[in-house]
């Protein structure tokens, strides 16, 4: 669930986030290359890592925790010989800046990451030799998403299939199965007026319960982004019907963090079988939704390597 607000963006972001969101990105194992694509909406930030001439992989993060999230994560993919595309979604906390045209809903957003796809495959800066993997449109990329991020990976999937070669689901929001009402009780003060850093860091620790906790920078990324960053509305919208869901065919692995309150993930997992009966599905024992990519990174990362290496193709 993302915390953007219904604004559209009126200030820069704030040093001390900034400082925060680069602060974290330094922790990154590997070296980090910054690239910026100029769509109809603004500006989207892609932290890219990786061998030059290894498979496009693109990362999307969940909402409000910035494409920086990935430090546990990247090291292990780029090392696995992936060309890693870590974005900033627009208008979401992050370096990225919504200064264009609004979105305007699930079309707008998938309109969005077609036109970050388009400029990453034909620009050499991103992935060394221009074309190196076909024309703008071909089907080159994998796709990694966590929650929120994830949803918006499997709308990708399903609206350019021939654009995703594999796809990864980590804890999945709206995709399979919609969130506990105890969750939403929850989270809801998270859109209520006031936001304060000291609400999002609440809302995090009664996420992860007595669990693995997230990483203490990246918290105060999230917690500083929430209360500051001049975001915008939140896309979001209805799960995939199941005829949608069971005429997919792009390969895709789903793991579900086994603490999780945003739902209940064994429930989850029998029903990303049911819509998905050739997908990989997996729970990962004793994490929460949000600490899953950092606190529970060795076992996240051997199935993501597992999964996306080139035996499965």
């Amino acid at each position: 669930m993302s915390p953007s607000t219904a604004s559209r963006p009126r200030t820069a972001p704030p040093a001390d986030f900034l400082s925060a969101y680069d602060a974290l990105l330094a922790r990154w194992p590997v070296p980090v290359e910054a690239h910026t694509v100029r769509t109809a909406h603004g500006t989207t930030r892609i932290n890219v890592c990786g061998p030059r001439d290894g498979r496009p992989l693109v990362l999307l993060s969940g909402g409000g925790a910035t494409s920086a999230m990935w430090f546990a994560n990247a090291g292990a993919l780029a090392g696995a010989g992936h060309r890693v595309l870590a974005v900033d979604l627009i208008g979401d906390p992050g370096r990225s800046v919504h200064d264009g045209s609004p979105l305007g809903g699930l079309p707008g957003l998938l309109g969005w990451l077609d036109a970050v796809l388009d400029a990453v495959l034909g620009e050499a800066g991103v992935l060394g030799e221009a074309g190196a993997f076909g024309e703008p449109g071909a089907p080159a990329v994998d796709f990694c998403g966590h929650s929120y991020g994830g949803w918006i990976a499997l709308r990708y999937a399903l609206h350019a299939p021939q654009r995703v070669r594999r796809l990864a689901l980590l804890d999945p929001t709206q995709c399979f199965a919609g969130f506990r009402p105890g969750y939403l009780l929850r989270a809801l003060p998270l859109f209520l007026p006031r936001r304060t850093a000291a609400r999002a860091r609440a809302y995090l620790d009664w996420e992860t319960g007595s669990g693995p906790h997230p990483d203490a920078d990246w918290r105060e990324v999230y917690a500083l982004g929430y209360a500051d960053f001049p975001a915008s509305r939140v896309v979001t919208g209805p799960r995939p019907s199941a005829d949608r869901l069971h005429g997919l065919t792009t390969p895709t692995l789903v793991l579900l963090a086994e603490r999780s309150r945003t739902h209940d993930a064994h429930r989850l997992a029998r029903a990303a079988r049911r819509a998905l009966p050739a997908a990989v599905v997996d729970v990962v024992p004793g994490v929460s939704h949000h600490a899953l990519p950092m606190a529970a990174a060795p076992e996240v990362n051997a199935h993501l390597t597992d999964f996306l290496a080139d035996p499965h193709t």
